[in-house]
């Protein structure tokens, strides 16, 4: 329990009268205005007592003179304090909820004052309520609501209750607390101040509002928080224990049934081409540099000058003579006539496959760009015209069949045709001869250091390269030429690539080679032509069709090999290589690209010495990892004997050869 309490300067205690309000009661404890002490115009007040501070000596002589009414100040616990006017007005902030101290209590304290002076708690009680009152109405004009009325009354009530139960002992605990100025809305007029008033501050208002941040709206957040993160990871461990229960530890059963499952592949390497021009400088032999050079950039090209040195290049040249070369074929009829009878297509379908322009004619041209295989004779415009008139499938002659006229043609009879015509080495899609060499274990040293170096080259892993095809060695003599063409064809279903084929236990009518990229190696100094060509290189689009145009044909590398954009001049002991297919966004192989197309020009004069090394690599990520991990079985059950048949030749292995 405590008490509140006014005190007044030099004031008498009088009693207290209910009927009295606050302003008769400070009239009567403090003093009261005088027209002795100032005049009508600014009263003074008249108070008993020793002159102070702040005070004017009234004419007489006797009491003393107060320009301002004694201030009366609300304190708290925490050191604010409001001023009470001379008539008796309480401060709008008495009766709020910050007026309350630590412990709740609502205290009133004078100015020091030698003596103090209760006032009647009666007054107090109804100029509290009044002044609570007129502080909400302030501050709501709209009046405030129920529930806030009954806290201001219920707080109203309280510092009436106390006002007469404090004791005299806090009022000193108190004396020493900060206290705040007088709001400027209860000063009273006049420029004099007294000694150890404040600065002004802003009054503290009633209450804060209710927002989003307070104490309450957090914890209720955090709760809901924390129930949701707490099902999604008992969903996850859920989850995972639901199928470590049977992918965790199959049991030796399932361990036995199951078949081996295929290794993971790394990522195909590919050099970067920068722009053509570009330079860079490797280090493929120890003790020396080579400087590899982009050519183009559609396709990927690049040139190696001295990668073999020449004592390298005549051994190759020798081996492959000891071995033996045989002319080179594209396709025999006998089984391009097979391949083609076992594919169940109509003649519908194949006229809509020829005729890509769909305008419901076979032109010249659409029919040479599929047709330029055949049984190994290169088809030129003369050709065709020749084969239309000797089947009858041209009844016009003007070159162009429709859709009822290539209906009408048997198609055994262009067969036929083809079969009874041969073809000179001339017109042939290929002109040459060539052997193969291995370089594999038991290859001779010079081999197998050309296949490390390949390997340093290219950045594949080992397994892709040492089970690639074998070098390839070719030999072209004068008149030799090659037409344009891609090393690597495409896989469609009714094809599998041909290093494959024996793990992919599928029975397909076609096989390709599946060639991720083309390292060849000029074995000598051609004395004239032999170029090898890249007619579309670095165009900026690609047409099949646009291969021929009029009477020319940049596949033709007989007639027509001055008119590609690139050509690389045989050197003996140079080496180029390039990527047959384009990267299919995750590290593998993706489609065919079409700017690879290439092809050896005319040799004119003397003759060309080339090796090739492919490197294979299967389309089917899956299929090339089974691939690996069968042969790499078969090396270790049965050794080197396990090996295909094309892999191996340990004829020359032992071969010495002066050079």
């Amino acid at each position: 329990m405590h008490t509140e309490q006014l005190t007044c300067r030099s004031a008498p205690v009088v009693q207290s009268d209910p009927q009295k309000g606050l302003q008769e009661h400070l009239q009567e404890g403090c003093g009261k205005p005088s027209a002795r002490c100032g005049g009508a115009g600014a009263p003074f007040w008249e108070k008993g007592g020793a002159p102070s501070v702040g005070n004017r000596e009234s004419a007489s002589g006797s009491g003393v003179c107060s320009r301002r009414p004694p201030a009366v100040r609300l304190h708290t616990r925490g050191g604010l304090r409001w001023g009470v006017d001379g008539s008796g007005s309480l401060a709008a902030a008495a009766a709020t909820s910050r007026a309350l101290g630590a412990d709740g209590r609502l205290r009133l304290r004078a100015d020091a004052a030698p003596r103090a002076r209760r006032l009647p708690a009666t007054a107090v009680r109804a100029d509290s309520a009044v002044r609570v009152r007129a502080t909400a109405q302030r501050e709501h004009p709209r009046g405030p609501s129920p529930g806030r009325a009954r806290d201001l009354g219920a707080m109203a009530a309280a510092a009436a209750a106390a006002a007469v139960q404090r004791p005299e002992a806090e009022a000193a605990e108190e004396a020493a607390a900060p206290q705040w100025p007088l709001p400027p809305e209860h000063r009273p007029p006049g420029p004099a101040t007294r000694p150890g008033d404040g600065e002004e501050a802003p009054v503290r208002p009633l209450c804060k509002p209710r927002g989003i941040c307070s104490r309450a709206y957090f914890l209720v957040l955090m709760v809901f928080v924390h129930l949701y993160l707490g099902n999604v990871l008992a969903l996850l461990l859920f989850v995972h224990y639901s199928n470590g229960d049977e992918g965790t530890d199959p049991g030796p059963q399932h361990r036995e049934q199951s078949p081996p499952s295929a290794p993971t592949l790394a990522p195909l390497t590919r050099l970067e081409g920068i722009k053509v021009g570009y330079e860079r400088k490797v280090q493929l032999v120890a003790g020396r540099d080579h400087f590899i050079r982009t050519l183009s950039l559609k396709p990927l090209l690049f040139e190696i000058p001295g990668f073999l040195s020449d004592e390298e290049c005549r051994l190759i040249i020798h081996l492959a003579q000891m071995k033996g070369l045989q002319r080179s074929q594209i396709l025999p009829t006998e089984e391009y006539e097979e391949a083609m009878s076992t594919m169940q297509v109509s003649q519908l379908d194949l006229f809509q496959l020829l005729d890509q322009n769909h305008d419901g004619r076979l032109q010249l041209r659409e029919v040479l760009a599929q047709t330029r295989l055949g049984n190994g004779r290169w088809m030129t415009p003369e050709n065709i015209q020749e084969m239309y008139s000797a089947i009858k499938a041209d009844p016009d002659g003007d070159g162009v069949l429709s859709l009822q006229e290539f209906s009408n043609m048997d198609l055994r009879d262009f067969h036929k045709y083809m079969r009874s015509q041969k073809a000179e080495s001339s017109e042939l899609v290929r002109n040459s001869h060539h052997t193969w060499l291995h370089q594999g274990e038991g290859a001779h040293h010079v081999m197998r250091a050309i296949r490390q170096r390949v390997l340093r080259l290219t950045r594949l892993s080992p397994e892709i390269v040492e089970l690639s095809e074998p070098l390839q060695v070719v030999r072209y003599g004068e008149g030799g030429h090659y037409h344009a063409h891609v090393d690597s064809g495409p896989v469609y279903p009714e094809t599998i690539c041909s290093h494959t084929k024996l793990v992919a236990n599928e029975s397909v009518p076609f096989e390709t080679s599946c060639r991720y990229m083309t390292v060849l190696f000029y074995l000598n100094n051609v004395t004239g032509g032999g170029e090898t060509v890249f007619p579309v290189a670095d165009n900026r689009t690609y047409d099949e069709m646009s291969l021929i145009q009029d009477d020319v044909d940049l596949r033709d590398t007989r007639r027509h090999c001055d008119k590609g954009n690139l050509r690389v001049k045989p050197q003996q002991g140079t080496a180029v290589f390039w990527y047959n297919y384009l990267p299919d966004g995750q590290g593998w192989v993706g489609e065919v690209d079409d700017y690879s197309l290439h092809g050896g020009c005319l040799v004119t004069r003397g003759t060309k010495w080339i090796a090739n090394n492919w490197i294979n690599v299967d389309p089917s990520r899956a299929r090339q990892a089974l691939f690996q991990q069968e042969m790499a079985r078969l090396a270790r059950e049965g050794g080197a004997d396990s090996q295909p048949e094309w892999a191996m030749d340990r004829a020359y292995s032992d071969a010495r050869v002066e050079l």
